[in-house]
């Protein structure tokens, strides 16, 4: 096939526009860096109507927003799923892992539940608590200027608590408590359970002129009209697009990093989704923000004499130490909720306004990192899937079963609002034998070698989920709930959500001071080509009991600083 060559010269191109990309984007291009921006789906502005959910109807969906089209229901606004058609990946036998891929401007930010996490001084540092694992290169004294521009720059709700490894930031007010998480806080501090407002990326005050204030429609995962959820596309992408330094591709599939013939990057190859054609890119410096796995693929695909396991790859380390956040969920009844009153708003923000940051000391208990928990509920509007057995309920009541018509719309409204969930995320440890690699035998339909996944929870992860269940149990038990369903059993994992799935992957070009065990340096610069950087989760060295997208984009805007030091001295 011919390849397609761009004549023009970038001094970055940025792949992949969500978190990291976006940030790295409109970093470098408010620097007056020319940049090409290279995304594989579409475009996508929050605000169009031709493709806006916000507002709409269960009736307006074929299966009242049931799932029909997208994993997470019809009026989710990530177009994206743990399957792509036309883009499949393996596994390793005996392993599983679930890939996420978003196929759009914004990428995953566009469907991620915005909550925006810190992480601490031992987040960085925990080999020297526990042993396990590595600690960053850096510390949180490192990252602690990004995370507060990032404040600033995007907009967080929560509060300054002085906890210390959940650190402080400069936070917009948080919305207040519903009902149903004020019986959460009553519950939780009579076992001792920390509880503390959530830190969300929603804007409850205005920020600038450019965006909105919410206004508690809680649909921010239907993507804001008024841009009030933090979104890349709404954020960074289109801000820097009305710049003039941008260059926008999309639906353009990256296959691989270009090298001449001394083996140093030159720019990206990527197929043209529209005419399948192969198409290429100049450029000085090459960033990448694909998503960890989507990044160490492209390394991988990257070849050449001098890079013959991969661009990045000269130690065996591309796509190892790969790790999901842990998870696991449970829901409870809860009498005192039930024949609540409807006639006012309790929608709030798309997400919780309290959790519960780790609280105890893992030095007492088998297993050796935290999770948090994350509290749902309350009276959102009905949709496919919200319903229950109310016979079972009614039975369990010793009331009247049975019914339809009024009967069933009064059950109905009895029992809507009186259930509580609850969901764990955690750290997992970083193991080199979890990893993707290249499938030798299967391409994708754009003829580029697919990901093939080697991954295994271990029992620290297992028995992390168990405390978790017995967590929510007594949780649940102290609200005068009753737990919905069966105990998960050792055989069931205690519950463990299966790896991929919580959509946190990390660590696949970790960061280190030794080539020999890492990918990229602190400024995340990968060991083996000096004007190549990752701007994603790849660069984690560990996890932790957070989200990471917060730390994304702090990493991403520290690199992006970096990058342009490194140009004004001309060293790239």
């Amino acid at each position: 096939m011919q390849i397609q060559k761009n004549a023009k010269e970038y001094d970055a191109i940025i792949v992949g526009s969500g978190a990291g990309g976006g940030m790295a984007t409109r970093i470098l291009s408010d620097a007056g860096m020319k940049v090409a921006l290279v995304e594989a789906g579409p475009y996508f502005d929050p605000k169009d109507p031709v493709t806006q959910t916000q507002h709409k109807w269960p009736w307006q969906s074929p299966r009242r927003g049931a799932g029909s089209t997208r994993a997470f229901g019809d009026f989710d606004m990530s177009w994206g799923d743990w399957k792509v058609e036309g883009e499949p990946y393996t596994h390793e036998e005996g392993t599983d892992f679930y890939w996420w891929r978003a196929r759009m401007l914004g990428g995953r930010t566009n469907h991620w539940g915005r909550i925006s996490l810190r992480f601490g001084p031992t987040d960085f540092k925990h080999r020297d608590v526990d042993g396990l694992g590595d600690n960053w290169p850096i510390g949180y004294e490192d990252i602690k200027p990004y995370y507060d521009r990032l404040d600033k720059m995007v907009g967080v709700y929560g509060s300054n608590e002085g906890r210390p490894n959940d650190p402080d930031g400069f936070f917009l007010p948080a919305p207040k408590p519903r009902l149903h998480e004020l019986y959460y806080i009553k519950g939780a501090r009579k076992l001792g359970v920390d509880v503390i407002p959530a830190r969300m990326s929603m804007l409850t005050k205005r920020l600038n002129n450019d965006r909105g204030v919410c206004y508690y429609c809680r649909q921010c995962g239907r993507s804001c009209s008024v841009y009030a959820d933090f979104s890349s596309s709404s954020v960074f992408c289109i801000p820097a697009l009305k710049g003039g330094q941008v260059d926008l591709y999309v639906n353009s599939m990256v296959k691989n990093v270009t090298l001449d013939k001394d083996g140093k990057a030159t720019g990206i190859s990527y197929i043209n989704k529209d005419d399948r054609k192969e198409y290429q890119l100049k450029g000085r410096a090459i960033v990448l923000g694909a998503s960890a796995c989507s990044t160490a693929r492209i390394l991988l695909n990257s070849k050449s004499p001098q890079h013959s396991n991969g661009l990045g790859n000269s130690t065996d380390n591309v796509g190892r130490y790969l790790h999901d956040s842990t998870g696991a969920g449970r829901s409870g009844f809860i009498p005192a909720l039930m024949n609540q009153k409807t006639g006012y708003n309790q929608d709030g923000t798309g997400g919780m306004h309290v959790y519960s940051p780790w609280w105890l000391d893992n030095k007492k208990l088998d297993f050796p990192r935290g999770y948090h928990i994350e509290v749902g509920g309350g009276m959102g509007m009905p949709h496919y899937g919200f319903g229950f057995n109310i016979t079972e309920y009614n039975e369990f009541l010793g009331l009247p079963t049975g019914g339809y018509g009024n009967k069933l719309r009064d059950d109905v409204k009895k029992f809507y609002g009186a259930f509580v969930s609850m969901a764990g995320r955690g750290e997992a440890i970083a193991l080199r034998e979890n990893y993707c690699r290249l499938d030798p035998d299967v391409v994708d339909q754009w003829g580029i070698p697919v990901l093939k996944f080697n991954y295994n929870w271990s029992d620290y992860e297992r028995l992390q989920a168990k405390h978790m269940h017995q967590t929510f149990e007594e949780l649940i038990h102290a609200m005068g709930g009753t737990p919905v369903g069966d105990t998960p059993t050792k055989e069931q994992d205690y519950g463990l959500l299966k790896p991929g799935q919580i959509i946190h992957e990390v660590g696949t070009t970790r960061m280190g001071n030794d080539p020999k065990n890492s990918v990229t340096n602190k400024y995340c610069q990968l060991h083996d080509a000096k004007n190549v950087f990752v701007v994603d989760a790849g660069p984690f060295t560990s996890q932790a009991d957070k989200n990471c997208t917060w730390t994304i984009m702090a990493l991403a805007m520290r690199t992006s600083d970096h990058i342009i030091d490194q140009f004004k001295k001309q060293n790239i």
